[in-house]
C-alpha cells in the first residue's frame, strides 16, 4: 500500500500508543493534559487551544490533525513515530530556551500562546543561530534543511554546511531497561523513576510503584551537541507530599561509542561486529566492561551501572547512536 493512502489499523494503533507515552500526555507547548491533536510534520502532540495557533502558521510549518477524528496517511504516522513525540522534538526546538523564560500554561491567553508558538516554530528563536531547521512542504519528513545531513531514522535534517558551527551531531536513544536491588526510600519499598540529563536536556521515565527491581524497557531520546559531556543518570523515589528522594546516580561516558561509530563510518554498510569497548575501572560506575557493537546496521552499546552515593542499586541501559551526518 502506498504511504499516501489511508493508514492501516495497525499504524493507527501505533499512533495512539505513542500518544499514551508519558511526555506525550501533555501538550508540547503549554503542558495541558490529554492533548487530542498533533502536528504531523513537526511530530508533537498539542491541545485544542495551541492547535488553533498551529493552524494559523500554515501547513508548510505545522500540519495539524486530530488523533481520533482525522484520517491519517501511513506517511504522516511514520513521521510521528520517527520523531517519538514531545520530549524529542522539544529537545531541538527548546534546546536553548532562555533561563527564566516562562512557557505558556494551560490557562494562558491566546496572545501568549501565539507569541510563544510562533517564536518556537516559525522564528525558531530557541535554536542557536548556527542550527537551522525549516519545515518541509512535504509531510514525509518531520524536519528539513537546505543541505545534506539527514538522519533518516529520526526524521531530522540539520544544516551541516558550516563546519564548526553545527550544534548537534547526532541523536542518542537511551533505553532504560531495568533496575536491580534499588535502595529503600519509603517504609518498605520505593517508587522509582530515572532521569537522564545531557547538557540542558532532561528526559524521564515513568514512575513504577513499590518496586525495588523495576522493569521499564522505556526509550528516551536526546540530541547530542558537538561539545558533549557525559550522560548523567539519576534515580529518584517519587513522593506525593514531599520532595522526591535521590536513590543514586551515575554517569555514562559517551566518547567511546561516538568515537568508534565515527571511525567505522556508515553502520548500514557493515556486518554485525564489535567496534569498541568502554572498560570498567575504579573511576567509573560500570559493573563490567561495556562493548560497542554494530547490530543490524545500528551502533549499540549495553551499559550496566552501579549507582553511586547510595547503599545499593544497579541500572541497565541500552544505548543507540544515530549520527546526523556521515
Amino acid at each position: 500500500m502506498s504511504k499516501k493512502e489511508k493508514a492501516s489499523p495497525a499504524s493507527v494503533r501505533k499512533l495512539k500508543e505513542l500518544l499514551h507515552i508519558r511526555d506525550n500526555r501533555f501538550c508540547a507547548d503549554c503542558g495541558a493534559p490529554d492533548p487530542k491533536w498533533a502536528s504531523a510534520n513537526i511530530g508533537v502532540f498539542i491541545c485544542l487551544k495551541c492547535c488553533a495557533v498551529h493552524r494559523s502558521l500554515g501547513t508548510h510549518i505545522s500540519k495539524v490533525l486530530s488523533v481520533s477524528l482525522d484520517e491519517w496517511t501511513e506517511d504522516e504516522i511514520e513521521s510521528m513515530l520517527e520523531v517519538g513525540g514531545n520530549s524529542y522534538a522539544n529537545a531541538i526546538y527548546e534546546a536553548f530556551l532562555p533561563q527564566g523564560y516562562s512557557k505558556p500554561n494551560p490557562d494562558s491567553s491566546h496572545e501568549e500562546r501565539a507569541k510563544f508558538i510562533r517564536s518556537k516554530y516559525e522564528l525558531q528563536e530557541f535554536l542557536k543561530p548556527s542550527l537551522r531547521i525549516v519545515s518541509s512542504n512535504s509531510s514525509s519528513s518531520s524536519f528539513r534543511s537546505c543541505n545534506s545531513g539527514k538522519d533518516s531514522e529520526s526524521g531530522f535534517d540539520l544544516d551541516l554546511s558550516q563546519a564548526g558551527m553545527v550544534e548537534f551531531i547526532g541523536i542518542l536513544k537511551a533505553k532504560v531497561i531495568k533496575g536491580t536491588n534499588l535502595a529503600i526510600r519509603d517504609m518498605l519499598s520505593s517508587d522509582p523513576y530515572v532521569v537522564l540529563t545531557l547538557g540542558k536536556q532532561v528526559a524521564q521515565t515513568t514512575i513504577i510503584k513499590s518496586n525495588l527491581n523495576p522493569v521499564w524497557n522505556e526509550e528516551l531520546k536526546l540530541a547530542v551537541p558537538k561539545k558533549y559531556g557525559p550522560l548523567k543518570l539519576h534515580v529518584f523515589d517519587h513522593d506525593m507530599l514531599s520532595k522526591d528522594d535521590l536513590m543514586g546516580e551515575a554517569e555514562v561516558d559517551l566518547q567511546p561509542m561516538i568515537t568508534a561509530a565515527m571511525a567505522f563510518g556508515d553502520p548500514d554498510l557493515l556486518a554485525d561486529m564489535q567496534i569498541g569497548k568502554w572498560l570498567q575501572s575504579n573511576d567509573n560506575a560500570l559493573t563490567k566492561d561495556s562493548t560497542i557493537n554494530i547490530v543490524d546496521g545500528k551502533v549499540k552499546q549495553e551499559v550496566s551501572l552501579k549507582l553511586q552515593n547510595v547503599e545499593s542499586g544497579e541500572i541497565e541501559l541500552e544505548l543507540e547512536w544515530i549520527p546526523l551526518s556521515q
